[in-house]
């Protein structure tokens, strides 16, 4: 009797073993979840760090990749960060205004930037990394920045000038200062989640919106809505972040690696922007289901001047030294 507990005893310390040794095996996974298509430069982007973050650390990272809204809508995102039930997301920058990162709305100014290389002064310079810096308190860790590309506007109705807008109900991101430029415009801003626009627009509960080129192309917004007018008001991208505590609760040699996967991914995502915004303009060309317009430069001016007073108007908004340091780092002129 004694030898038979001595056997099961030393069974189960054996089991106990091979448990724990499995259980160390299991990989890391991470929830990386967004609200665009696979095939979006951001959706191709997330594939690139999934793949380079397994490979890299031989299994000891699973990344799922959850696209199209498919886990949480725009607002639900930031809340399941927090509360750890994903790991990563990959937000528009205005997301950071309303949870009080007011700083973050910079990227919303109408007109601030008038290239890719305007935009990475900031995001990759001293400028960008203070920005992602004020997410920690939040529990939010910045790990880069990813463009979409430069805002154009569709429309069921022509618009070459400001008063074109007048009465239009145009889809915005929850931002202040999205808001105040839309009604400089004479436009009403509805703001709504970025999955629900292709319906709205279908069903006329908005009668345009503002995105990417790539954005129009992958959500099919050009079949439903008229005209695009070719604008580049402003800028749209994104924050690349984690939940703090998981990654600091990381092995310092998978931390280095994913640190390495999101730098390589940005690159990636960067060239790409250019790339599918290039293609996807002319796929909608292509189809025929929508006007492109092109604005002539006078028409773009008085686009510009109807808006510029909004920079001044949410200067307090943003803090007056930011603003300031971002007009001399690109050399901002406002005419």
């Amino acid at each position: 009797m004694k030898l038979g507990f001595a056997c099961i005893a030393a069974l189960l310390a054996t089991l106990s073993t091979i448990s724990t040794i499995a259980l160390a095996q299991q990989p890391i996974v991470i929830k990386f979840s967004h609200v665009t298509a696979s095939d979006t430069p951001k959706g191709q982007a997330a594939e690139y760090f999934k793949l380079l973050a397994e490979k890299n650390t031989k299994g000891r990272v699973r990344v799922d990749l959850f696209p199209n809204s498919q886990l949480y809508k725009d607002k639900e995102e930031l809340e399941a960060l927090h509360l750890g039930s994903v790991q990563m997301l990959a937000p528009s920058l205005s997301k950071f205004g309303p949870m009080g990162v007011k700083e973050f709305e910079l990227f919303e100014l109408p007109y601030l930037f008038s290239s890719y290389e305007d935009v990475h002064k900031i995001t990759d310079g001293p400028i960008g990394a203070q920005l992602l810096k004020k997410l920690e308190p939040n529990g939010i860790l910045g790990l880069g920045y990813w463009d979409n590309g430069f805002r154009q506007m569709t429309a069921n109705k022509a618009i070459h000038v400001p008063a074109d807008f007048r009465g239009l109900k145009l889809r915005i991101v929850s931002a202040k200062i999205t808001d105040a430029y839309t009604r400089a415009w004479g436009a009403n801003p509805q703001v709504m989640a970025f999955s629900e626009v292709y319906q709205a627009m279908q069903t006329g509960v908005v009668d345009g919106g503002e995105n990417a080129l790539s954005n129009i192309w992958t959500q099919r917004f050009y079949e439903v809505q008229k005209f695009l007018t070719l604008s580049d008001h402003g800028y749209l991208g994104y924050a690349v972040i984690v939940n703090k505590k998981f990654w600091d609760g990381l092995p310092a040699d998978i931390r280095a690696i994913l640190t390495d996967a999101v730098n390589k991914a940005t690159e990636r995502n960067n060239q790409i922007a250019r790339r599918d915004n290039e293609t996807a303009l002319e796929a909608i060309r292509k189809s025929g289901k929508t006007q492109i317009i092109t604005l002539t430069p006078q028409e773009k001016a008085e686009w510009k001047k109807v808006v510029m007073p909004v920079h001044k108007q949410m200067e307090d908004r943003i803090g007056r030294e930011l603003l300031q340091s971002t007009y001399k780092t690109i050399d901002f002129k406002s005419q």
